[in-house]
């Protein structure tokens, strides 16, 4: 055999191992549309909160019932964003899948979504109790730094940019939790900004040419 030939077997083993391991079908224009979603969400938070001496003002003068239909409405907001973007994401992953023939539910899919898991169910409790007791500024911090730390255990299951956007985002999150104050601006950079960023880059990198590296 042809040194050449070698090179290139030994290329097909590597690809099928890594297809094998790692769950490629993440689509990267569902990071777009999650960006695009939470930047949406932002501009309606920062409208609700501060335009116009919106109700943030009013509720600082102790109006309880203003404060808690705030509340309720940045709840009804922050959940309607999730549901949005997940959908989306599930959407375009199952059809990136089935243009690739590859199967959405596999052992490499479950080993994702069992690591990213533990990071986003012990968050999503940390931010419900953070909520219930009024600590509201440590919200933002804390949705990015646990949500960036899903992504760097959910990493080793999938394409390895995933990490470094889950670094960012826990870099994004202590510096909000040093600076008090900004935290819905550091929450629009980290799922507005960097899933705009990283969807685009993973598509064009991924979704077009079909790479694994």
């Amino acid at each position: 055999m042809k040194q050449q030939d070698i090179y290139d077997d030994i290329s097909s083993i590597r690809t099928i191992m890594e297809r094998s391991t790692r769950f490629i079908s993440l689509s990267g224009l569902s990071g777009v549309m999650a960006g695009i979603y939470a930047l949406i969400g932002a501009y309606a938070a920062y409208t609700m909160l501060y335009a116009n001496g919106g109700e943030a003002y009013v509720a600082r003068s102790g109006n309880a019932d203003v404060l808690h239909n705030t509340n309720f409405k940045l709840f009804v907001l922050a959940a309607v964003i999730l549901i949005v973007s997940v959908s989306t994401g599930i959407l375009l992953t199952v059809r990136k899948a089935r243009r690739k023939g590859s199967a959405v539910w596999s052992q490499s899919s479950k080993s994702l979504l069992l690591s990213g898991a533990l990071p986003l169910l012990a968050g999503g409790c940390f931010i419900i109790i953070l909520f219930m007791q009024g600590h509201y500024g440590i919200i933002a911090p804390g949705c990015l730094i646990f949500y960036g730390l899903a992504l760097v255990a959910a990493s080793q299951y999938t394409f390895g940019d995933v990490k470094w956007l889950g670094l960012m985002e826990i870099g994004l999150g202590i510096l909000a939790t040093a600076l008090p104050g900004y935290g819905l601006l550091f929450w629009a950079i980290g799922f507005g900004v960097l899933h705009i960023i990283y969807g685009t880059v993973m598509h064009f990198k991924y979704d077009r040419e079909g790479n694994v590296n």
